[in-house]
């Protein structure tokens, strides 16, 4: 049997490849974005800036599920960076809307830096009763995808 921390850093570092797909801006984030069910498949993923120059990664995973009526319970986001909690180009940030679809865990690499807002994301969804696993040893591989944000590279 493959234990649980296994199989989230499996996922994570496919959701840290994924986001390599954003196009790049000196204004957002890179991020990538998988959602899977409870019994470990994948039901949907993306990354910033798929859809249009504002959608962010979760936004636009969760987006792919909306209206299928699939169960979200026991789901797991695995996302490169921590859910936004403040949004400038919606109304709803990412942390809200993994509440909303009554995700239970999220596991992620980097709490997002403060170089555009002061994110408190994983402070929301835990308050909200979210399980929230970091993997900080995999954050080198976000800053890398975001060093032009970061004024890293």
């Amino acid at each position: 049997m493959i234990r649980r921390s296994a199989v989230d850093r499996e996922w994570l570092c496919v959701a840290i490849e994924l986001a390599r797909l954003s196009p790049p801006v000196r204004t957002a984030y890179a991020v990538g974005a998988i959602i899977v069910d409870r019994h470990g498949q994948e039901l949907a993923r993306g990354y910033s800036r798929e859809t249009d120059p504002y959608v962010h990664a979760e936004e636009s995973a969760l987006a792919k599920l909306s209206g299928t009526g699939v169960d979200l319970t026991g789901a797991t986001v695995y996302s490169s960076l921590e859910p936004c909690s403040v949004r400038r180009s919606r109304p709803r940030p990412c942390a809200e809307l993994i509440i909303a679809a009554g995700i239970g865990r999220v596991v992620l690499a980097l709490r997002e830096p403060p170089v555009f807002v002061d994110c408190d994301g994983v402070e929301l969804l835990e308050a909200a009763g979210v399980e929230v696993i970091e993997v900080p040893d995999l954050a080198d591989r976000v800053r890398a995808t975001n060093a032009r944000v970061l004024g890293l590279g």
